[in-house]
């Protein structure tokens, strides 16, 4: 444990208030204790109301994007009120204050989707009303099943499911990570991420610092997984390059075998009309090779795509 946080008491620990938020940082909180062979009393958890939990009533693009989730946690990190952050890998922006480093990303959990309230895409009922406010969900949907009608969701699992139970739609999409993490795993149907694929960093928890922490991001690096790792930069990277914005329906699904990563991408239309994709092969950490990927989708994109990507 480093001498900083011996002396002056726990480790703060700060996270979301959201049941999976706090779910995630004790996942972060008990690696961390395995590692080190720390207390539990050792990192204390921080609770932190986000703009995003608190503004449920509309998209996350029309009120300041990723951000949401992220702001008050920054500003606690920047102030010395917490030593670290924990996070939806999917929900930080691709842009980072150079003051605030990635110190861990933990090993990936499920990255795919799960239906709920169907089997399959393929047998939603015609006309069906399918709940989400992700772009990607409702792009990739519209693609695949133009007669279904997208209803905004917004809020935690629970929330969505309840609005499903409620009869507010037929059906809606989930992360397979987050029910799984929540012990709600038997729940609803996970789509193959080889054809609906998922969102970038999706599945995987990361982990903030401060930039010029030195103890803490050593502390950090016992449980930081590189396989992990080197997928979610990449697509951080791929979107860096697009200009991808929360308005931006792209979906990534990153492989790792015999050493290389396999980087397979599609964008979409908001309204799911249209759709390219493109796949690369690279060795983990060539940061090059996803901004090379982008450079050939956009030359693909049509410009009811390309009006979404900052990069075109």
């Amino acid at each position: 444990m480093p001498d900083r946080a011996s002396s002056l008491g726990p480790l703060r620990l700060g996270t979301r208030r959201s049941p999976l938020a706090i779910a995630q940082a004790e996942e972060a909180r008990a690696r961390l204790i395995a590692a080190h062979g720390l207390a539990p009393g050792d990192i204390e958890l921080v609770p932190v109301l986000a703009s995003g939990d608190r503004i449920q009533d509309r998209p996350l693009a029309e009120i300041g994007g990723k951000a949401l989730w992220t702001k008050e946690l920054d500003a606690a990190l920047l102030a010395g009120e917490i030593h670290f952050a924990v996070h939806s890998a999917k929900d930080v922006e691709t842009i980072r204050p150079a003051e605030i480093a990635l110190a861990a990303i933990l090993p990936r959990e499920d990255v795919r989707d799960v239906l709920v309230g169907a089997r399959s895409i393929a047998t939603l009922p015609q006309g069906a009303r399918v709940g989400t406010s992700a772009p990607r969900r409702a792009a990739q949907l519209l693609n695949a099943r133009p007669d279904c009608i997208i209803v905004p969701f917004r809020g935690n699992v629970a929330t969505r499911l309840a609005r499903l139970a409620a009869g507010e739609a037929d059906a809606t999409l989930l992360a397979a990570a987050g029910l799984n993490r929540l012990g709600e795993n038997g729940t609803g149907y996970p789509l193959p991420a080889d054809q609906w694929l998922p969102a970038p960093g999706q599945g995987a928890i990361a982990i903030e610092c401060r930039a010029n922490d030195p103890a803490t991001l050593t502390l950090l690096a016992a449980i930081d997984d590189a396989p992990s790792r080197a997928a979610v930069v990449a697509e951080r990277a791929l979107l860096a390059a697009l200009g991808g914005t929360c308005h931006s329906a792209i979906a990534v699904l990153t492989t790792l075998a015999e050493g290389m990563l396999t980087l397979r991408a599609m964008l979409f239309s908001p309204d799911g009309k249209e759709r390219i994709e493109g796949e690369a092969r690279f060795a983990p950490g060539d940061a090059d090779a996803p901004a090379r990927l982008a450079e050939e989708l956009l030359a693909q994109a049509s410009p009811a795509i390309a009006v979404h990507f900052a990069g075109s």
